[in-house]
C-alpha cells in the first residue's frame, strides 16, 4: 500500500493532467482524498485538474468547430446522445456549459455538440473556464474535506469487494436506463 502510495504521490500530477482532459471526476476526487493524507498538495491538484478540465474541452469544441465532417462519422454512433445534448443545449441556453461538468455520460458530448453549432467561440471559452473553475472548486473542496468518510468507506469497501461490483454494477446500470429513456425513439 505505501509503494502504491509513494507512486501515485510521484506520478499523481501527470496522471492528474492527463485524465482530467476527457472529464477528471475520479482523478480529482483521488488526489483531494491523497491531499487529505498529505500525499499530494490540495493547491497543485487543482490547479492540475483546472487547467486540464478547461483545454479538454475547449479541444473538443475546436475539433468540433474545425473537423466536422471527421466529427459526424465518429458520432454516427452517437447520433441519439448528440441529440439530446442539442436538447439540452436549447433547454438550458449557456447555463449546459457548467451543467455538463456535472454529468456522466454527456459531459464529452457537450462541447461537441456547441462546436457543431455556430455558437461563438470566445463565450464558449470563457463559460468553459468560469465552469471549469467552479467544477474544481466543487469536486476537489468536498472531496477534500470529505477525506476521512471516503478512506472509510474506502476501507470498509476493500474489506468486503463485493461491494464495489455492486456499486459499480448499480450506477452503470442506472446511467444506461437514464441513457435509454432520454434518448428513446419516441412514437409520434
Amino acid at each position: 500500500m505505501e509503494d502504491m502510495l509513494s507512486n501515485i504521490a510521484t506520478y499523481g500530477y501527470i496522471g492528474l493532467f492527463i485524465y482530467s482532459l476527457g472529464g477528471g471526476f475520479v482523478a480529482l476526487v483521488a488526489a483531494s482524498v491523497l491531499s487529505y493524507m498529505g500525499k499530494m498538495d490540495l493547491a497543485t491538484s487543482m490547479v492540475i485538474a483546472f487547467s486540464a478540465n478547461a483545454i479538454g474541452d475547449n479541444l473538443l469544441f475546436y475539433l468540433a468547430r474545425n473537423q466536422k465532417a471527421d466529427m459526424h462519422n465518429y458520432l454516427k454512433k452517437h447520433r441519439r446522445k448528440l441529440a439530446l445534448a442539442h436538447i439540452k443545449m436549447k433547454q438550458y441556453g449557456s447555463w449546459i456549459i457548467l451543467f455538463q461538468k456535472f454529468i456522466y455520460g454527456i459531459k464529452t458530448l457537450i462541447p461537441i455538440a456547441i462546436g457543431l453549432t455556430k455558437y461563438d467561440l470566445k463565450k464558449f471559452t470563457i463559460l468553459n473556464v468560469l465552469s471549469a473553475a467552479v467544477w474544481t472548486l466543487v469536486v476537489g473542496f468536498t472531496s477534500y474535506f470529505s477525506g476521512s468518510a471516503i478512506v472509510k468507506a474506502y476501507d470498509f469497501i476493500a474489506a468486503k469487494p463485493y461491494i464495489a461490483v455492486i456499486i459499480v454494477a448499480t450506477f452503470f446500470t442506472l446511467l444506461w436506463l437514464y441513457m435509454s429513456t432520454a434518448t428513446k425513439k419516441r412514437s409520434r
